[in-house]
């Protein structure tokens, strides 16, 4: 079974994370996708982001009925901040019998190797890299890294999280059911939402 790993803040999930996540399942060989929540991205600032258990429980809500998309909480359980190479060492011994591969936009890889340990992950998982506008690929790629032409739609999650606080509208940029559960629990309109 080889399971791609989608790891993000998703704070909040969108419409753009669902696509490239089906778009992966469609045109290359993974079986599942499994969307690894961080709990703290070492790259980002804790304040700006919403309780892990509410994003988790978005990405829950906005995948229920997928049969091969899935939401892990597996940082959850490891020390923080979240290191990828950590996650990637835990869930192998943990699934010996499962190929980790992971999903990735150009953006990101282009910073691979600023991460903890970068050559234990480019050496033992294929990575699948969508191209971001502005952060193009270099011809000469690693083995195992994978480029992927995939739907680009121009949604950021710190774009939502402004609408949210400036009382406009967020439809259409996630599920209808993504939206209900922002809107009923006030989620992104406390200033910190860490105090929440």
């Amino acid at each position: 079974m080889n399971i791609g790993l989608y790891f993000g803040s998703f704070n909040p999930v969108h419409n753009g994370h669902l696509i490239i996540a089906q778009h992966m399942l469609n045109e290359t060989d993974l079986d599942k996708v499994w969307f690894i929540v961080s709990p703290q991205n070492p790259f980002k600032q804790q304040k700006s982001l919403l309780n892990e258990y509410d994003r988790l429980h978005l990405v829950q809500v906005a995948i229920e009925g997928s049969l091969n998309i899935k939401a892990s909480d597996v940082e959850f359980k490891l020390p923080k901040p979240s290191y990828t190479v950590d996650t990637l060492v835990y869930l192998q011994e943990k699934y010996p019998s499962f190929t980790f591969s992971i999903i990735m936009g150009s953006d990101s890889f282009q910073n691979l190797y600023s991460w903890k340990n970068p050559e234990h992950i480019i050496n033992n998982h294929t990575i699948y890299v969508y191209e971001r506008p502005g952060f193009e690929l270099q011809k000469d790629l690693p083995v195992k890294v994978k480029p992927v032409q995939a739907p680009l739609l121009q949604i950021s999650a710190t774009h939502i999280r402004e609408l949210i606080l400036n009382n406009k509208s967020i439809r259409y940029l996630v599920p209808d059911i993504v939206m209900e559960e922002i809107n009923r629990n006030n989620y992104f309109r406390l200033k910190d939402p860490a105090k929440k």
